[in-house]
């Protein structure tokens, strides 16, 4: 039986260099990526004993990848900022654009860093 391969092994090497870049959004948050071999990598989220994880995505491209992990990490940036304040109930988006142009910048500095990390 021939096995069907969902991702390019350069893609793969890609992919696992945007998951080495986020490593520490493993730590914050509940959430893993993990390589699936043929399948691409997965990333878990949300896990709930007796129950497994609640979301699961599967990419096989490294820039949706990156552009997804980058957005799991902004926006948790933005919900600790925005936390006990009036600016909770705000959506990230939201949040985003009434931020100071400093640390909009800082933001915008992290990403770049994440990039050359990822080597995007």
């Amino acid at each position: 039986m021939n096995k069907q391969t969902y991702i390019t092994e350069e893609e793969r090497r890609k992919c696992e260099k945007v998951a080495n870049a986020f490593l520490e959004i493993y730590q914050e948050d509940d959430v893993q990526v993990v390589d699936a071999g043929r399948f691409g990598f997965v990333k878990l989220q949300n896990y709930m004993p007796n129950v497994g994880f609640d979301s699961v995505t599967t990419y096989t491209d490294s820039r949706e990848m990156f552009d997804d992990l980058w957005q799991e990490w902004l926006f948790t940036q933005l919900f600790n900022l925005s936390k006990g304040t009036p600016m909770e109930d705000l959506t990230p988006d939201e949040l985003l654009k009434i931020l100071p142009d400093k640390k909009q910048k800082e933001f915008a500095y992290e990403k770049s860093c994440f990039m050359n990390k990822a080597a995007i």
